[in-house]
């Protein structure tokens, strides 16, 4: 019903910039809360940013609060993730996410019903 495409990962060095994108289909993208998580093998995926559906409340976690900025642009249907400040803690495939039952942002990850196929994001000390 909603694909989610990545795109923009790679490797970069501590202190750089990363900016992610991920390209949702569907008229109703405009209705779903989204989500960017990221995972490393053997851990659980985390949150990594959240925005509501009209983009006008957003949340992060401290680990990334001031680094990393989400956005979306609904007349285009994607949402953007900012990556500023990296460090080889962020190292992780970072996955976007949507919610269709609800507008609001949930920081609670079996929330999120759509899921992309990730991006790798690999940053060096």
């Amino acid at each position: 019903q909603v694909q989610l495409v990545e795109s923009g990962g790679g490797l970069v060095q501590a202190g750089g910039s990363l900016r992610l994108s991920c390209a949702a289909s569907g008229r109703t993208f405009s209705r779903y809360a989204m989500g960017w998580f990221r995972q490393d093998p053997g851990k659980e995926r985390e949150l990594v940013a959240t925005i509501n559906a009209s983009g006008s409340s957003t949340y992060y976690p401290d680990s990334v609060k001031g680094r990393f900025t989400i956005s979306r642009d609904n007349t285009k249907n994607t949402v953007y993730l900012q990556m500023n400040s990296l460090k080889p803690e962020d190292t992780a495939v970072y996955y976007c996410a949507a919610d269709s039952d609800r507008p609001w942002a949930s920081i609670v990850v079996r929330d999120y019903d759509y899921w992309g196929q990730g991006t790798q994001v690999t940053v060096s000390s």
